[in-house]
């Protein structure tokens, strides 16, 4: 500790004056609680929405552990420099491995995590940057550092809860912006995900102010909790994944052929998974005729038991081999020749889930129609709005994602249930869900060539508005 502040004797007494200040409170916590019990609880109800039991989560400043052990950890790490609330979080908490460090300096820590929390901690540092940094060598390239720290706007209210003794006492903060925080982010080497707010009324029975008003301007900017999910800053993934390439095909036999021509070989080894779904014309048939036409060709041939596209999806994914899983529609109205820009894509790490967008560039003339693009963009903003990432086109059929996030995804179903016909929302919902990087990828969208279009205007839109609904519950007002 001494070495760390050596060439700053500032930051070593505000190292000091902090540790006496906390081991201050952890006594006093012993015979007081405050009116802070709503506030922690809300914290906690956050929490346990954006991670999942089993995890091997860090906490640093984690006090006396009682956030990190409402979380289920397979592997529970808590760091804190007051040897007072460790001494207490030990007694409470014996599962959670307790570690006596100053956040500044986690040398002590020689393990990686899949979860690091800094929850109100960041507004009490002496240097910010350093201490993410420092956390920058304990993640993989999956981990996501969650943090949360109080609003500037909350100064004065929160000086004189104190003064009545209704809160804990603080020392003079850092009141740190989401502007500022994410700026020291960059610099560490981590890319924020999102931002938003939490906690509009802090005492108890504030649900509806809590879960739903803080939601909405103006309430959104009066909340006491500004929450951030970043991630390790990306690194291209040095080894070539192997790629299975999902094509649900009903009632397609005439784009067969080009799908087989025109797919170009991507990665080191590449598979074709058709998923035939109950055709009316001889689309299995000219599947078959293909594969015997193209013997190099790696193809799995599947035959649809249930129905939809959804269903589809998800018996493809279920038998591909692949690291890397893609969507191909076999309308072709999405180019084979564009999928090496989804796996490099992924490959680099700038997104986790990668998703096609028909949005951008201008269509063939036929290839949408107005109302349909009209409500492309409509529920777009929708989307994006709840799910707090920008997404600027939710039914383009063609994704890329990697196969172990499509397994967690597939392992959390249960949270949103068996809703989506499509197949595109449930793997949406299921990466924000996991605070993956979901990135936009502009296609160009071109008319059919054979057969016509499997999607009901209405019927299909009235579903969407089910979606919406589906992902406010789920995702936004929880």
């Amino acid at each position: 500790m001494v070495d760390k502040y050596s060439s700053d004797p500032a930051g070593g007494e505000y190292h000091r004056v902090r540790i006496a200040h906390w081991d201050h409170v952890a006594r006093m916590r012993d015979s007081w609680s405050g009116w802070g019990g709503a506030y922690h609880s809300r914290l906690a109800e956050v929490y346990r929405f954006l991670t999942s039991p089993g995890l091997r989560i860090l906490e640093i400043g984690c006090a006396q552990g009682d956030l990190l052990a409402a979380l289920r950890p397979a592997r529970a790490v808590g760091v804190d420099f007051s040897r007072e609330m460790i001494s207490r979080g030990r007694k409470k908490h014996p599962d959670i491995d307790f570690i006596e460090a100053d956040a500044h300096d986690l040398s002590l820590i020689d393990e990686q995590f899949d979860v690091i929390i800094c929850s109100d901690l960041v507004n009490d540092l002496w240097d910010v940057q350093s201490v993410f940094e420092q956390t920058r060598r304990l993640c993989r390239p999956w981990t996501r550092l969650i943090i949360n720290f109080h609003s500037g706007l909350w100064q004065l209210p929160l000086t004189v809860a104190q003064r009545l003794g209704l809160a804990a006492p603080m020392l003079p903060q850092n009141w740190l912006t989401p502007e500022d925080t994410r700026g020291m982010l960059r610099l560490a080497g981590f890319e924020s995900i999102r931002c938003w707010h939490e906690v509009l009324f802090p005492i108890p029975f504030g649900g509806v102010f809590n879960k739903l008003l803080v939601r909405f301007w103006p309430f959104t900017e009066l909340a006491l909790a500004n929450f951030m999910i970043a991630r390790p800053r990306p690194e291209r993934v040095a080894a070539e994944p192997r790629v299975s390439i999902i094509i649900p095909a009903r009632n397609e036999s005439g784009n067969i052929a080009a799908i087989f021509e025109r797919t170009p070989r991507i990665g080191p080894e590449m598979q074709l998974v058709f998923v035939e779904g109950h055709s009316r014309d001889d689309t299995y048939t000219a599947i078959e005729r293909e594969i015997a036409a193209h013997p190099d060709t790696r193809v799995l041939l599947l035959r649809q038991a249930g129905i939809g596209k959804a269903d589809a999806v998800r018996l493809g994914f279920t038998h591909a081999d692949g690291d890397v899983l893609m969507i191909l529609d076999a309308d072709l109205t999405v180019r084979p020749e564009d999928l090496p820009r989804f796996y490099e894509a992924l490959r680099s790490r700038q997104g986790e889930f990668i998703n096609g967008v028909r949005l951008v560039y201008p269509m063939e003339k036929l290839a949408m129609q107005g109302l349909n693009f009209l409500g492309n963009k409509l529920f777009s903003l929708a989307f994006s709005w709840i799910l707090g990432q920008p997404l600027k086109d939710t039914l383009c059929g063609t994704k890329a994602l990697w196969r172990n996030d499509y397994e967690l995804i597939a392992a959390n179903r249960s949270y949103f249930g068996d809703f989506d016909p499509f197949g595109d929302y449930d793997l949406i919902f299921g990466a924000a869900k996991l605070n993956r990087k979901i990135l936009d990828l502009p296609i160009r969208y071109r008319e059919r060539t054979y057969g016509s279009t499997n999607i009901s205007r209405w019927r299909h839109g009235a579903l969407l508005f089910r979606m919406v609904a589906i992902a406010a519950a789920r995702l936004k007002f929880v």
